[in-house]
C-alpha cells in the first residue's frame, strides 16, 4: 500500500512548466538530458565554458520547440555560478531542478598522474557540484521544493584502475549527494545520486589521456561502444529523468554497473583481484608521460574504425565533434 502510494506521488510529479539546470549541457549526456527534459514540456537551461558549443546546443534544443537558454559560466568559478543562477531565476522566476553534470573524463596510468591531476578533478567535480548546490538550495527551500541531481559514476562506487584522479572525485561526489539527501529531505528537497557504468554519448573524442595516449584512447572508446558493455545515452537519460521524477536517492546505470556494485559490496576483494587482472593488460607508462592529449589527437588503427562506429555516431548526434571536425578511419 504505502510503495504504491509513492508511485503514485512520483507520476504525479510533471516536469511540464519547471525550470531545469544542467551543468555541463553544451553536449554528450547533458545535451541529451536537456532534450529529454525539454520533451517532457520543462524550460531548460544549459550552460558550459564554451560559448561556441552552447549556441550550438541551444539551437540543436530550439529547434526541437524546447525553451532553452544558454548561459556561458565555468563551475569552477564562484561567482560565475552566483551569476549563472540568478540568470535563470531572472529569467523564469524559479528554479526547481538542479543537473549537476559537467566535467570531462582523463585517464592514464597511476605512475603518470600528478598532484595538480588530483587536485583538477575534485575542484571539477566535488566542488562545482558544492557551489551550484549553495547557490540554488537556498532558492529551492522558498520554494518549498526542488530536485538535485548529481552525475556522480561507477567509478564514484568501485575504484577503477587507470582512473585514480576520477575516481577520487567521483567518490566524493557520491558521498557529498548522500548525505545531502539526508539534511535537504525536511525541505522537499530530494537528491538523487546518479552512477552510470559505461555510456554511448559520444564522450571518448573529448576526453583526455595520458602515456601511451593512443592506446588508453583504444581500449576505453572500444569498451563504450560495445552494446553489451555500455547503454546508449537516450537510455540513460530517460533513467535519469525518471529517478529524478521519482526523487529516488540513488540510480546505477547498466546491467554490468550494477553487477560491479553488488560485487564490491558483497564481496569486494573478488572486484579488487578481477581490476588487478584487467590493469596487466592496460597501457603501461611512457608515451607522451605526464601531458594530456584529447581523444580526438589520439586516433589509432582500431579507434576510430568499424568496432567504434556507435560512438562515432553518437559523437556527431550528441555535439561531442567541435565543428569541422570528424571522427574518421585512419
Amino acid at each position: 500500500m504505502l510503495a504504491g502510494a509513492a508511485v503514485a506521488r512520483a507520476l504525479r510529479y510533471s516536469f511540464a512548466g519547471r525550470v531545469v539546470l544542467i551543468t555541463g549541457g553544451s553536449r554528450g549526456l547533458g545535451l541529451v538530458l536537456a532534450r529529454r527534459f525539454a520533451s517532457e514540456g520543462a524550460r531548460v537551461a544549459i550552460c558550459a565554458r564554451d560559448a561556441e558549443g552552447l549556441s550550438r546546443a541551444a539551437a540543436d534544443l530550439r529547434r526541437r520547440g524546447a525553451e532553452a537558454m544558454a548561459v556561458e559560466c565555468d563551475v569552477r568559478r564562484g561567482s560565475e555560478v552566483e551569476w549563472l543562477v540568478r540568470s535563470v531565476i531572472d529569467r523564469w522566476g524559479r528554479l526547481d531542478v538542479l543537473v549537476n553534470n559537467a566535467g570531462i573524463i582523463r585517464m592514464g596510468p597511476y605512475e603518470e598522474m600528478t598532484l595538480d591531476d588530483y587536485r583538477e578533478m575534485i575542484d571539477e567535480y566535488l566542488f562545482a557540484a558544492v557551489r551550484t548546490v549553495q547557490a540554488v538550495v537556498p532558492r529551492m527551500r522558498r520554494q518549498g521544493s526542488g530536485r538535485v541531481v548529481n552525475i556522480s559514476s561507477i567509478g564514484g562506487l568501485i575504484g577503477v584502475p587507470h582512473l585514480l584522479p576520477y575516481c577520487a572525485a567521483k567518490f566524493a561526489v557520491t558521498g557529498f549527494s548522500r548525505g545531502l539527501r539526508a539534511e535537504l529531505g525536511r525541505y522537499g528537497i530530494r537528491v538523487t545520486t546518479v552512477c552510470p557504468g559505461l555510456m554511448r554519448t559520444g564522450s571518448p573524442v573529448r576526453a583526455q589521456f595520458k602515456g601511451r595516449h593512443r592506446a588508453q584512447q583504444t581500449w576505453f572508446t572500444l569498451a563504450g561502444s560495445l552494446p553489451g558493455a555500455s547503454v546508449s545515452a537516450e537510455r540513460a537519460a530517460s533513467e535519469i529523468v525518471e529517478a529524478c521524477r521519482a526523487g529516488q536517492a540513488r540510480l546505477v546505470i547498466s546491467i554490468p554497473a550494477k553487477a560491479a556494485a553488488l560485487t564490491e559490496a558483497l564481496a569486494p576483494g573478488v572486484l579488487s583481484a578481477a581490476f588487478g587482472a584487467v590493469d596487466r593488460v592496460l597501457p603501461r607508462p611512457g608515451g607522451i608521460g605526464t601531458r594530456w592529449a584529447e581523444g580526438l589527437d589520439s586516433k589509432s588503427a582500431l579507434s576510430p574504425s568499424v568496432l567504434t562506429a556507435l560512438t562515432a555516431r553518437a559523437a556527431e548526434r550528441n555535439l561531442e565533434l567541435p565543428p569541422g571536425r570528424r571522427w574518421e578511419y585512419v
